[in-house]
Order: structure tokens, then sequence, then C-alpha cells
């Protein structure tokens, strides 16, 4: 059965709310969608509208307020759910949601950002190392993966607006790009590059000086599979026309039981 999946940081659902989210949520209809960045506290977002669209909705909240966090709706009632990879500072962050189904995994992630300074980073790189070694002792149990969310990372030169000017950024750094490398090679796919190896498809732009509508941006948010289910990819698209957020929905089809 063809099973549509978005992941989309909102960068705060309170806001993309005011701007007409739920009306697009309800068009667009997937079957699970992945939240990042949702910025709540429990109770803050009257969830019934989600309840009335046929959504099951799952969140892992940050303890912090106003910062991180994670969602996961779905139509299909999973048959387990769990929240963090088991390990701090990142779990009382909010960054990871799971859902368990008969046959497959989905997973909603948002990854530390490294921008504010030399301890988000270093924060942000031992996450790298925990995530890896935690997807792959996970993977032993369930091989069907679908890993979606905001990674904080452009993979290659071309996620990236003009990446000579980028070089030692955040996001874009060497070490964070080796990473992407040894994931990629523990045996994951990135979904969108199977169907579009062209360049300037970005899935987050800058607020700042016009950068969406010059198409200056980063393609950070991916919808990694681990490699048996490579063969039930049918498509992959980036929804960069969608607007509630700097970032914008990425979209991924796959033939799941």
């Amino acid at each position: 059965m063809n099973t549509k999946i978005i992941s989309y940081n909102v960068n705060g659902l309170r806001a993309a709310l005011s701007k007409e989210f739920a009306l697009w949520l309800q068009s667009e209809a997937p079957d699970i969608i992945c939240l990042q960045e949702t910025k709540l506290q429990q109770g803050q977002v009257d969830t019934t509208i989600f309840e009335q669209m046929g959504y099951y909705h799952y969140w892992h909240y940050a303890q912090k307020k106003g910062y991180s966090g994670v969602a996961l709706f779905t139509k299909k009632k999973p048959l387990n759910v769990f929240y963090g990879i088991g390990k701090e500072p990142y779990d009382s962050e909010g960054r990871l949601v799971a859902a368990e189904y008969d046959g497959y995994s989905a997973i909603s992630v948002y990854f530390p950002s490294g921008t504010t300074g030399d301890i988000r980073q270093e924060i942000k790189m031992a996450f790298l190392q925990d995530f890896l070694a935690f997807i792959e002792n996970y993977k032993n149990q369930q091989p069907n993966l679908i890993i979606s969310g905001d990674f904080n990372i452009c993979h290659k030169p071309i996620d990236i607006n003009h990446p000579e000017r980028h070089e030692g950024y955040s996001g874009f750094l060497p070490e964070e790009r080796a990473w992407m490398d040894s994931f990629q090679a523990a045996g994951y796919v990135d979904s969108f590059r199977v169907f579009n190896g062209k360049p300037n498809h970005y899935s987050w732009w800058s607020y700042r000086a016009g950068a969406r509508s010059k198409n200056l941006g980063w393609r950070i948010d991916y919808h990694w599979v681990s490699e048996p289910l490579k063969e039930k990819l049918v498509s992959a698209q980036i929804l960069s026309s969608v607007i509630h957020s700097d970032h914008c929905p990425v979209e991924v089809v796959i033939d799941l039981p």
C-alpha cells in the first residue's frame, strides 16, 4: 500500500497554525507526518483538530519551554510508540519519537544545531555518534526504518547554495558531512536523491536578505530509509511552495504493508 509520509520542521507549531497549517494538513492528508521544532509544552495546543482529521498523535516535548520538540501524527494506529534514544542531554530536549508498525518503524527526529557556538557544536557531534549507535542497535531489531526529520546537515555540496561560501559553517562542516557518509555507508538511503540528482533543491532558507525568494537555501530535512526499503520507494519530493516556516515540508511515498 502506498504510504505518504511528510516531514516538516514547523519552527513553532502554534505559529504555523496561525498561518493555516491545519487547512494545509487536511488538504495534503499524509498517512504519517513527522514534525520537528514544535516548541510546545503539553496542553498548549488543542489537538482535537488533528483527531478530527483521523490522526493519532504522539509528542516528545522538551523540558525547556518554547524549545525543540518533535511529534508524529499517524492515521494508522501504531503497535508501539517510544520516545528518545535513552541518553541525556538529548532526551530532555525532545528530539525523537518513533512509531512501530507491523514490519516497519517511522521515526521523527530533530538533530541539534551547532550554530550558537562551540558548546552546542560539541553536543551536536556527540549526538551524531550516539544516534548512530542507537539506530544501528534498533535496526538489528527492526530492519525496516524510515528516519524522517531535520538533520541540520547538508550532506553534499549539491545540497547547499554556493558551497564554497559555507565552508566552516555549522551544518556544512567536513566532520558533519563525514558523519553523513558513515551513516549512509551503514545502510541508509537518502530517498530524495534516489529520484532527483539535480542541484538547487532546498528545504530551509534563512529569513535574512530574501534568501527564500532567491532560493539561497540548504537541504537539511530528509527521509532516510534503511536499505531493505529502497526497492519500496515510490516517489520523493520537496514541497518548496508550502510556507508556514523557514523550512518547507519534504515528502516520500513508500509501498508499505
